[in-house]
Formats: structure tokens, sequence, C-alpha cells
């Protein structure tokens, strides 16, 4: 009888646990798959336009100045941004959720209504990632671009104009040293938006991705409920995410070398490298941009990628790859500088680099922090040995913060980024630099040669946030975990005296994540000078390099060969061959100073809950008093006259700075360039600085400073922990700036 019911006892707890056991997988299982979840809808956007000011529309007025070149006299200049996300990009979406302090899904109407209401642009593009764009969301996108372009009043004077698009993500295979397969990101841009008109998908760079259906469906079901387990009082963003992951992962690819038109609608389509995208985008044959952007950002990029590795006729387009995004929310991807974090060593091996005076590689600091914990316990030679183990490890498997356990965030200083310079992209990859790339010419004499523009990179559904340096997390993605998971999250913080034998993943993730929240800005900006508003107009000057970037403000600037082919002048993107000197007008008047809060066509337009929700009670509310100009630079690049030329002393920035005396009406300055050369191409363009204002990350690092100017601590801008406050935007000063698009000259 004992036995009996021991036996039965038994039995019945093991009935229990896995009654248990079964519910929890079943949880495991609805909370991962969504059930309960909600497909977000484009949204509805205002029905209400937006009223143009005859002064703030029409840029290009003379301001007292001489009448600028003729090329310009009946231009004006518009503003937009040609990259933004909305949270129908898979990261986006992420980035929305609540265990990332996010404020919740922003479709694409909140994009339109954000753009022009909030942001009071002339134009933009919708950007979402193509890897996790199902056929029920390209089509909702583009009628989400349709409603927006319908607001917009009559075609041949809009309020805004729309444009479609998306985002081709691509990315070396990670942990791999082979930066030759790395290209990067770009966006692919249309002119029409006609059903006819666009492709019937769009195209992502294979089966990468967030989604990416090679990894196992027990792994991602995990993944995904795991996401909530700390917030099953508030489910339902958590289900409305995972019911929008199973909704991509249920997708097919589609097959491999069908041409596009004969795909089925409902599959995946993907081009694993540049030369493949340039196919299917040929295929459609609908007028198409594409445009890098991102370029220099080490989270994607590798160290020793390379914009060479393109430059060839299968992975360039000179027809579509026409611009260049030189500035972004995502910082700086424009100059050039020599940063080696890696040289040969005796026996051809990679070995870490000494630091010079303008960089540090992390590497020789993972080092350092070895050594200040060794040096007082051990021999000298034992030490060493320490140190030169964590910067070989660092070399060995390029996860610095992983190597040196215990190390916070501030620790590593400045190491791996670009200093004494404008906000800088994270982790800079220098041959990935547009300046870098307009300096190359490939074996078969073809270059780079492209505009310079600016945009958002925004995954907010915010346009063109860089009006007003406010809302660092809100206007600019300076993401950061809720403090919960932080702490959940956080590594050992016990200081060790030697590296670790294998690099802590963790680690690594949470130090880089937080130092990369202190390299997130507002915006930039893409201007153009358009003949007009319309669509047609707007395409026009784009795709002609008439176009510049700025890091946000609405800076005016006018950049013009003044001695062209006979005696023309010719406006920034212009290339040609020229038989004298070239003489140049550089032009630039500073952004309008901002009033607080939203005009009142802003409040009508959205009312006053919208209003507060997307533009946070803080709109483009310009004054009629501008910003002086303090300077204008010019920079001048020699191309190389081929590929065994060393391109760095090609590169001259600045050639030459002209200084300013802004009173108020903006500044214009001639100047000459160099004679031709033969079989040598020159470019020329220019970057006018602003009076010093303050700006969100303005001062990355916040690096605290001995009296020789050295970083002795970098506490940064956290997004995170104890250290994070959320009402600090971490204003610092800087001189906000726009780059022209170059002038290309050839010898005649």
């Amino acid at each position: 009888m004992r036995r009996r019911a021991l036996r039965n006892i038994l039995l019945g707890l093991i009935a229990t646990v896995a009654v248990i056991l079964g519910l929890v997988v079943l949880a495991i299982y609805i909370i991962s798959e969504g059930f309960g979840g909600r497909l977000e809808s484009r949204g509805t956007v205002s029905p209400i336009a937006r009223t143009l000011s005859p002064l703030k529309e029409t840029a290009a007025v003379s301001e007292g100045l001489p009448q600028e070149p003729a090329t310009e006299a009946s231009s004006q200049i518009l503003f937009g941004d040609l990259h933004v996300h909305t949270s129908w990009s898979g990261d986006a979406f992420i980035f929305s959720l609540p265990l990332l302090q996010g404020e919740g899904a922003h479709p694409p109407a909140d994009a339109c209504d954000f753009a022009r209401h909030c942001a009071g642009l002339d134009f933009w593009s919708i950007n979402d990632h193509a890897e996790y764009i199902t056929p029920r969301q390209w089509r909702e996108t583009k009628q989400a671009i349709r409603d927006c372009n319908e607001v917009a009043g009559d075609p041949s004077h809009p309020d805004l104009v729309s444009f479609l698009g998306w985002e081709w993500t691509q990315s070396a295979a990670p942990g791999t040293d082979r930066p030759e397969e790395h290209f990067g990101h770009k966006n692919v841009l249309f002119r029409d938006t006609a059903e006819d008109s666009v492709p019937t998908r769009p195209i992502g760079a294979g089966r990468g991705g967030l989604f990416s259906m090679d990894v196992p469906a027990p792994a991602w079901s995990l993944v995904r409920a795991g996401l909530a387990i700390r917030d099953l009082n508030r489910l339902q963003p958590y289900l409305d995410f995972n019911t929008f992951a199973r909704e991509v992962r249920q997708m097919d690819y589609c097959a491999d070398d069908v041409p596009v038109r004969e795909l089925p609608v409902e599959c995946m389509e993907g081009a694993e490298t540049p030369g493949q995208l340039f196919d299917k985008l040929d295929d459609w044959g609908y007028p198409s941009l594409v445009i890098p952007h991102g370029t220099t950002w080490g989270i994607h990029a590798p160290p020793g990628a390379s914009l060479a590795t393109q430059l060839d006729a299968e992975n360039h387009d000179p027809a579509r790859q026409r611009l260049f995004e030189v500035y972004s929310g995502h910082g700086n991807s424009h100059l050039w500088r020599a940063m080696n974090d890696t040289v040969m060593g005796p026996e051809g091996e990679a070995i870490c680099a000494p630091p010079t005076e303008d960089y540090r590689p992390c590497c020789w600091q993972a080092g350092e922090l070895i050594r200040a914990r060794c040096e007082a316990d051990l021999s000298a030679s034992e030490c060493e040995a320490r140190v030169e183990s964590a910067r070989q490890a660092v070399v060995d498997t390029g996860n610095p913060y992983g190597v040196v356990a215990g190390s916070t965030p501030s620790d590593w200083l400045e190491c791996g980024q670009l200093q004494n310079t404008f906000l800088p992209a994270f982790e800079y990859r220098p041959h990935m630099s547009a300046q870098y790339g307009l300096a190359l010419r490939a074996e078969d004499g073809s270059t780079y040669r492209y505009g310079l523009i600016g945009s958002s990179d925004n995954h907010k559904g915010r346009p063109g946030p860089g009006y007003k340096e406010t809302a660092r997390k809100a206007f600019g993605d300076a993401y950061g975990l809720r403090d919960d998971w932080y702490q959940a999250l956080q590594p050992d913080a016990s200081p060790v005296a030697e590296p670790q034998g294998a690099p802590d993943p963790l680690a690594g993730l949470m130090t880089g994540f937080e130092r990369g929240a202190s390299f997130y800005y507002t915006s930039g900006l893409v201007a153009v000078h358009s003949e007009n508003r319309t669509r047609e107009a707007i395409w026009e000057a784009l795709n002609e390099r008439r176009a510049y970037a700025t890091s946000g403000p609405r800076i005016l600037l006018f950049f013009d060969l003044l001695n062209g082919p006979d005696e023309t002048p010719a406006p920034m993107g212009a290339h040609l061959k020229l038989d004298q000197t070239p003489r140049f007008r550089a032009r630039a008047v500073g952004s309008f100073r901002q009033k607080p809060g939203c005009p009142a066509q802003a409040q009508i337009g959205l009312g006053p809950e919208r209003l507060e929700r997307l533009c946070l009670g803080e709109c483009y509310h310009p004054s009629d008093e501008r910003h002086r100009i303090e300077r204008i630079e010019v920079i001048r690049i020699r191309k190389q006259r081929d590929p065994s030329e060393d391109a760095a002393p090609l590169i001259e920035d600045p050639w030459k700075v002209l200084t300013c005396d802004d009173m108020g009406q903006g500044c214009l300055v001639d100047f000459e360039g160099t004679p031709p050369e033969p079989n040598r191409e020159t470019l020329y363009y220019i970057r006018a600085l602003q009076e010093p204002t303050d700006a969100v990350n303005g001062d990355p690092l916040q690096c605290e400073r001995d009296e020789q100017g050295r970083c002795l601590a970098a506490p940064g801008c956290p997004a995170s922990g104890p250290a994070f406050d959320p009402a600090d935007d971490c204003l610092a000063p800087v001189q906000e700036r726009a780059w022209s698009s170059p002038i290309f000259i050839e010898s005649a």
C-alpha cells in the first residue's frame, strides 16, 4: 500500500510538472507567435495641407547681396529628407517596445504628418528595410505615399512631395574577416508612385536580416517570447511585434534567376550584391536612384571595408548612384582620416597599431586597461605579456569591450572614434568615407561622381527632426534599455588583471550599445536647387546633383563655376572639361533662428493631441532672424590617375579657408582653383560653417581632459543605466554646416 501510494504521489507530481511545462510551452508559443496581436495599418493622414509662406518657401532671395550666377537666379532651394523609417522596419519596431524605452509604433501616416506639419519639409521619402516588408505592407506603403501626396494640393505647386522607396541593408557576415564582401546600406528611391510605375516587390539584401528564415523556428520563438518576459502585464506591443515577425517569416524567398516581372507577388525578393540590385532595377526599368548611406558606421562595416571594392562595372551604376548621404542622425560619413587599427607584424600577421595624435585603436586601449590593473602586482615582463595578449585578443576577435572584464564604457576613452571633428559616425571606417570614394579610380578608369546630401535615418517616423536640438531619444535614435532590463543584463563589473580567455559577448554588446548612444544626433537634410516645387523638378535636381547636405539647419548654399565652356556658369554637381583656370563663386546664408513651440497652422493641421504625440510640442517655427556664417571652406580632391596611386595626399581638406564678415545677410566670396591637370580629374566643393550653437550629443563622449587636452575619462551620454537622465539632451556647442555637391573638372 505504501509503495503504491508513493508511486501515485510521484506520478501525480510528474503529471503536475508536465502540465506546468506544457502550459509554459503553450504560453511561449502563444506569445512568440503573437496570437492576439494586431497588424499595424498604414494610419490616416491628416487631410489638411500646409500653407506656404512666400518668404520661407522661395529661399533663393538676394538678401541684399550681389546677384547669384544666372544658373541659380531662377531656382529656389527646397529642403527634404530622403531616409525615413517607420515602425514597419523590423529594427524600428523593436526600438518602439517598452523594453527599449519605446514610445510605441509610428506607421507611415505619422511620417507624412510629421514631414508636413512638424518639420515643414518640402519633400521626403519612406525607406523601410526591404528585408522585412511583406506584400501587405508594400501595398499599404504605396497607398500611404499616395495618401500623403493627395493632401498636397495643386500638383504644380504642392506643399509636400512624397517619394516612394526602401532601404537595401547589406553587411559583411558577422565574425568574418572578409571586408571585400561588405557593400553597405543603400536607399532606393523612385520618381513615380503610380501602381504601374513602381516595382511589385521591394528588393532586400538576400537572406540576412533580423527575421532571417535561416534561424531555426524554436530559437526565434524563445527570443520573441523572451522580449516580453518583464512586461506580461502590458503584453500587447509584444504580441503586435510577434504577429509582424510571424507575417514576415511565413514568406517564401523568390526563386533566383527569374525575371522580376515573372516572380509571384507574394515572395520575398533578394539581391546579395549591388550588381544584382542594379540588374533587377534595370529589369523593372523605372526611374530610380540608389543612395549609399551610413557607410563609415563601424557597427555594420568591418575594419578594412573600402569603397574601392565597389568601384567596378558590376557593383557601381553611375546612372543611379548619383548621390551620397554624408550626414544623418547617425553621424558624419564625409571625412577621410588615416585611422589604422592594425599594422603588419614581423611575420606578416596583423598586430595592434600604436596610437597617433588623432587616433587611439581600441586594441591599444585594451592593453592599457590591463596594464593599469597588473603593473602594481606583477613583474614588468609578466604584466607586459598580459598587455600584449589583450591587444592581440582584440585584433583576433574584433571584440574590444568583451576582452577586458569589468570595464565600463568610460574606460575606453575615445578609442576607435574619429576625433577632433564634427559629429562623427560611431567606430569610424575612413575608407568608406565620401572623400575617400571621390579620390578613387578603378582599373577600367571609372570613378565615383556623386553629389553630397544629408538626411535623418530616423527610425521613429519623423522626417527631418533636426530643426530644433531637443528630445534626444525621440528626435534621434539614441536607444537604451529600460532600467530593469539594463540591470538584468549588466555583466560582472569585477575588474580582472588579465584578458578574458574568450571574450564576453554580452559585455561587448552592452558596452558598445551604451557608447553608441552618444553618437546619435537629430538629423541632416538634403537641399535641392529646383526650378519649382513639382515632383519632376525636384527629381531632376537630385539626378543632376544640384543638391547639397546640411547637418539639420536650413542653410542656403550656392556654389558655381563662373567660367565654364563659352564662359557659361555651371552649378554644383556639374561635370565638364575646361582649358583654363576655374573661377568659382561660393555663397552661404545662415539658417533662421527658431521660435519656441509650433506655428498656428501646425496646431490646426494636427490638433493638440496629435501635435503633442508627433511633434512633442516643438515644430519648425522660424523667426525672421538668421544665424551668422563664420567661414566657407574649400575642399579640393584630385582623383587617382590609377588605382595604385596613394589616395590620401590627393584629398585636401581644407584646401582654402574663406572668412566671412556676416552681418546677418550671409557671405559671398569668389576664388580661383588651379589649372586643370592632364589625365587628372579634379573636383572642388565647399563647406559653410555657422556660428556655434548647442546640439544634441554635440560632444559625443564628453571627455574629461587634462591641461594638455588628453582624455582622462569619457562618460558619454548614456541611454540606459544609473547615469541616464531622460531630461538631459547632452547639449554642447557645435558649428552646424552645409556641404555642397562637387564640381568635377577635367582638362579639355
